[in-house]
């Protein structure tokens, strides 16, 4: 039998031994503690900083923060990426109205002049011709689409003709971000870094980004970059909408989180396959009715798009339900996306440019459940071994 003393010892062993835990506990909580106190000091230092930061931009251009469009529209921005360049969540190609209703990313690109030599005549909208408007906008453009990729990058030491030829037609010295439209199998991938890299060092671009690349190049470009001390890109122009899901959703995330590359998404209404205009075939003088868009024609009438057309009138009932229209709808389902940084409008008039607006006041609708039953509806939500979206 153990001895009295012995039992004593016993417990005053297991006291202290929970004392001990107990400190330890005390301690690791208080660290815990005065960690998050520290992350919250430096979010209030940060958001201090980008408020004194916004004071001073609308101080130097004299305008006020009732003035301010984001403040007087709703419009909300993102970081490019994990880029300092902040753009508005939606973009267009159109501009003052856009503008005046706080967007701030405008597309443009080489091939959208289709070799036209009056291009260079066309008038340029007033907004550019603003000096002081210029720090706000965000300018990008695409080129090789357009022109001879083996040309351009055989000169890219002196200029390059493609982008040089863009700032012209725009009357601008620089872009803020240009994009290499399709990459060019039979280029070495360093010589299109380099070519990149020249044009930003030269000044006629700020960043510069990528447009229907796969992963592995983007991947490939970010490498040889390192390796030779260029300039990485930023950012990938993806086709992006209810029907295409695969590249965004799932490979974009994960370049984003090893290499900072955002995402900036066009057609999220598929050329206007989901503007609900084509659910009882194709009526004159629409897109797919048109000369040169037989293609279209063809995948509307096909198998695959009656289905698609079917599941359009589903969501069309949801639209119905949250007060919107099926385009506000599908443009706010890809702003759902935390990973996308701006989706690209393409609007031919007015009406269409605030119909497509109004979708930023249908993002805060879409509910986790609405998001479910929508993809429910669509039954093609893409999956990956981790998801990296947040």
């Amino acid at each position: 039998m153990l001895s009295l003393s012995s039992m004593s010892e016993s417990v005053r062993s297991g006291l202290s031994c929970f004392l001990s835990e107990q400190a330890l506990d005390n301690e690791e909580r208080q660290q815990r503690s005065d960690q998050l106190a520290e992350m919250q000091r430096l979010r209030e230092v940060r958001a201090a900083a980008q408020l004194k930061n916004l004071e001073d931009f609308l101080k130097m251009n004299a305008v006020s923060l009732r003035e301010c469009v984001s403040y007087t529209t709703g419009m909300r921005y993102r970081n490019l990426g994990k880029s300092g360049l902040r753009v508005s969540c939606l973009g267009l190609e159109i501009m003052t109205l856009a503008y005046e209703n706080g967007i701030n990313l405008f597309d443009t690109a080489e091939v959208y002049a289709a070799g036209n030599q009056n291009a260079h005549h066309a008038p340029v909208p007033h907004i550019l011709l603003s000096p002081y408007r210029r720090s706000t906008l965000v300018i990008t453009t695409k080129i090789f689409w357009g022109g001879n990729i083996t040309v351009i990058l055989m000169v890219f030491a002196l200029y390059n003709a493609g982008l040089r030829a863009s700032l012209d037609r725009l009357q601008l010295e620089y872009v803020d971000v240009v994009f290499a439209n399709r990459p060019d199998p039979n280029t070495p991938m360093e010589e299109t870094v380099r070519a990149m890299t020249h044009v930003i060092n030269q000044g006629m671009a700020m960043y510069w980004g990528t447009s229907r690349w796969s992963s592995m190049e983007i991947m490939e470009a970010y490498s040889v970059a390192r390796q030779f001390n260029l300039i990485p890109p930023i950012c990938e122009q993806a086709e992006y909408h209810m029907f295409q899901r695969e590249k965004v959703e799932v490979q974009l995330p994960e370049l984003f989180h090893k290499i900072g590359v955002g995402a900036m998404t066009w057609s999220p209404l598929a050329c206007g396959i989901i503007s609900g205009k084509y659910d009882s075939g194709v009526p004159p003088y629409s897109r797919a009715s048109l000369k040169g868009y037989q293609w279209m024609k063809d995948k509307i009438l096909s198998e695959e798009g009656r289905r698609q057309q079917a599941k359009l009138k589903e969501l069309q009932a949801i639209a119905e339900r949250l007060g919107c229209t099926l385009p506000q709808l599908a443009i706010a389902w890809c702003l759902r996306n935390e990973g996308v940084s701006s989706v690209l409008l393409g609007a031919s008039s007015t009406d269409q440019l605030m119909e497509n607006l109004a979708a930023i006041q249908v993002l805060p609708k879409l509910s986790s459940s609405i998001v479910h039953e929508m993809d429910s509806i669509l039954g093609n939500k893409p999956y990956s071994k981790k998801d990296y979206r947040s």
